[in-house]
């Protein structure tokens, strides 16, 4: 992890002190960009995302998805944890603090929006980052390749009717062929094209595929910075009026992030699977493609929407959880091993 990497919490959080500043002063200018929409997508909002997603899916290789069949049950965990645990625990989460608990501390007219932020948050699996957090706790690069590109590829097909399912039982109108056009724009053209531009760097070799990723790396986190300094421009007055909104929205993400980080962690360790097969298992359970989720939240619901700010809140502690979840699996990896040595003596 580089160090701007390692600080992304703190550039978000000055990337969100001047989108509220910019939104103040120069409210003419955001209002234009705000207009520029076809068909219900903003166009710059919308090249940025694919600024963001399209340099991550370069690095992803679907051919190791063969690799599967090494540790079918670390991707079984992960499997379960990501597609029937997640987004249905998020969106009961949602339903208790968001509808329930914190409904009397929240602006009672986007309590919906707000929910189906975080279900957009929950039912996108990482991908790009979870490289990172996998290094960090040297997880087997390989496990981490292939349950990335099987995610993907399932995601492909099942982000929509899973959205959608979500929505519906939380009583949210769902606005399908946004969200089938959200699916297009956002999953699988970017995936077509990232895999042709793979394809094209691999055929002029190894080397030539290593700078041109070295070189387009800080291009994702640099859109997503530019995404939030857009999106606080238009969400700056009504977080001005209630910062307490943050916070409290910030409370069923990092409950999520640690409940399936657990889950998973456990899971394997009950299985049998090795430390190193179990700490990316854990860590693709935790995070979220939070990219995508920002750009569906904005198609679906506005730039002013509370869907868009919950998935902004996602971005905002992604980094600082997620570096809490490598220091416990790291430092728990001898109790975690404690059953293959006991295994090993009898």
């Amino acid at each position: 992890m580089t160090s701007f990497e390692r600080y992304l919490s703190v550039w978000v959080f000055l990337c969100i002190l001047a989108g509220i500043a910019l939104g103040q002063l120069l409210p003419g200018v955001f209002q234009a960009i705000g207009g520029m929409e076809v068909a219900q997508v903003n166009l710059p909002v919308g090249l940025l995302i694919w600024i963001m997603i399209i340099p991550m899916l370069v690095k992803v290789d679907f051919s190791a998805l063969h690799e599967v069949r090494q540790h079918m049950r670390g991707i079984g965990v992960t499997l379960f944890v990501n597609w029937l645990v997640k987004p249905f625990s998020m969106a009961f989460l949602g339903w208790l603090f968001i509808r329930h608990w914190f409904a009397p501390l929240l602006p009672a007219g986007e309590i919906d929006s707000y929910i189906a932020g975080l279900i957009l948050l929950a039912a996108a699996p990482c991908t790009a980052m979870v490289f990172v957090w996998s290094r960090l706790s040297q997880g087997d690069p390989l496990f981490t390749l292939s349950q990335v590109a099987l995610n993907d590829t399932i995601m492909v097909f099942a982000f929509a009717p899973l959205v959608a399912f979500l929505l519906g039982i939380s009583a949210i109108t769902v606005p399908w062929a946004t969200l089938l056009t959200s699916v297009v724009l956002y999953i699988v053209i970017p995936v077509i094209l990232a895999q042709l531009w793979r394809r094209s760097l691999l055929a002029r070799g190894l080397s030539t595929f290593n700078a041109a990723m070295a070189r387009i790396g800080p291009w994702s986190v640099v859109a997503l910075l530019v995404t939030l300094v857009l999106l606080f421009a238009f969400q700056g007055e009504a977080i001005l009026r209630q910062p307490l909104v943050i916070a409290l929205l910030a409370v069923p993400i990092l409950i999520q992030v640690f409940f399936n980080a657990a889950l998973a962690y456990g899971l394997n360790r009950r299985l049998g699977e090795k430390h190193t097969i179990a700490c990316p298992s854990a860590l693709i359970g935790a995070s979220n493609f939070f990219e995508l989720a920002v750009a569906a939240a904005i198609s679906l619901f506005g730039f002013n929407s509370g869907a868009a700010l919950a998935t902004v809140v996602g971005v905002l502690i992604e980094v600082p959880a997620m570096l809490l979840v490598v220091r416990v699996v790291n430092a728990s990896k001898g109790w975690y091993e404690h059953n293959d040595k006991l295994g090993a003596r009898s």
